[in-house]
């Protein structure tokens, strides 16, 4: 399969960028948003294109397609690309299940939280029975921010390295190569169970974030989690979730990277030696991110409800004890007034109740 065009789906950071980065590159690119958000893109269709700012040079990417129309939007793609939070799964997944076609692929850009299964069960749920080409990645293929009404993208790095799993895994060689040819940063994991478990942004944001949750609410949108709220103790909170993210990862059999090594590798960190706190309150591209900036945020709600909450729920299937993590999910509901265990994702939601380890890896 030849690339030369590809949709995008959700104009958050991550999809502002990706219509912006593959556009400079000579793709097609369509950029689609849900109607009742799809204002937030008139700066984009009234310059016809976004500005993509790196460091040391300035260029006007033209976008091919801004729409709310899904037909239009995928029209002649080849790939479908969902740059969006990991609770709307399930709502792109109705908007786009009727009308992607089965040679198409659907790759899920962002943080890992076993979007392939919730975007083919909510096809069955709807009556659909596609044979979807359908992939996830770890993590957002880039370290950026996207400026909506200023049309305007400060992109600050390609990520060199994540992992990509199809949805089942034997599809996974297929459709890395057709992926490849957009982004070189791809390699193979296991299956989508690696993947969900080497998206590191349960274990960095809901702790540290948490123990700042009074420093958040007073300095009123000024707060700068990787530069000031990753401390000598805060991290030590991040280090124990690790650990546990750890434990499951070498129970399934996976190598799974560090939070230290997976942020090296993807070019986060200039180092995949030294400490952790240093590295992160130095980062060239983490402390440039601000935010949160409310305790409502998805460092907070996405980053437990979809993170945090699944890995504790794998932890009880394969016998992992996740203290930390229920800790931090116990906190959060209390802090937030919600009752996450009781919304969030876990493997029942999934359909994969009841299941065994083996049974498990089986079933992606």
């Amino acid at each position: 399969m030849k690339v030369t065009k590809v949709a995008i789906f959700g104009a958050g950071n991550g999809g502002i960028t990706a219509a912006a980065d593959l556009s400079s590159r000579g793709f097609k690119t369509s950029i689609y948003e849900i109607p009742r958000l799809n204002s937030n893109l008139d700066a984009i269709k009234e310059k016809g294109g976004i500005y993509l700012q790196e460091p040391g040079k300035e260029e006007f990417c033209k976008v091919d397609l801004v729409t709310s129309d899904v037909s239009e939007a995928i029209k002649d793609a080849e790939i479908v690309m969902l740059t969006i939070p990991g609770d709307a799964i399930e709502v792109f997944a109705e908007l786009l299940a009727p009308h992607v076609k089965e040679e198409q692929i659907i790759l899920l850009n962002g943080a890992a939280a076993m979007g392939c299964v919730r975007f083919v069960n909510k096809a069955k749920e709807l009556g659909i029975d596609k044979k979807f080409k359908i992939a996830e990645t770890n993590s957002l293929t880039y370290g950026t921010r996207a400026f909506a009404n200023e049309a305007r993208v400060e992109l600050s790095l390609r990520v060199k390295k994540l992992f990509l799993a199809a949805y089942p895994a034997s599809e996974t060689k297929e459709i890395i190569e057709a992926c490849s040819q957009i982004y070189d940063c791809f390699v193979p994991a296991d299956n989508i169970w690696q993947t969900t478990l080497e998206n590191g942004n349960p274990e960095v944001h809901p702790g540290p974030c948490l123990l700042n949750a009074g420093r958040i609410d007073y300095s009123n949108g000024e707060f700068w989690l990787y530069k000031e709220g990753i401390t000598k103790h805060t991290v030590n909170v991040l280090k124990a979730i690790s650990r546990e993210r750890l434990a499951l990862g070498k129970t399934f059999g996976f190598d799974i990277e560090d939070a230290i090594v997976s942020r090296a590798r993807r070019g986060y960190f200039d180092s995949e030696e030294g400490n952790l706190q240093d590295l992160f309150n130095n980062s060239e591209v983490f402390t440039a991110i601000k935010g949160p900036v409310s305790c409502t945020s998805r460092y907070f709600t996405e980053d437990i409800s979809s993170g945090l909450v699944l890995w504790s729920s794998i932890g009880k299937a394969i016998g992992v004890p996740t203290p930390n993590i229920d800790a931090v999910i116990t906190l959060g509901s209390s802090l937030l007034e919600r009752d996450f265990y009781e919304e969030g994702l876990t493997l029942d939601k999934l359909g994969l109740d009841g299941l065994n380890k083996e049974e498990l890896i089986k079933n992606v």
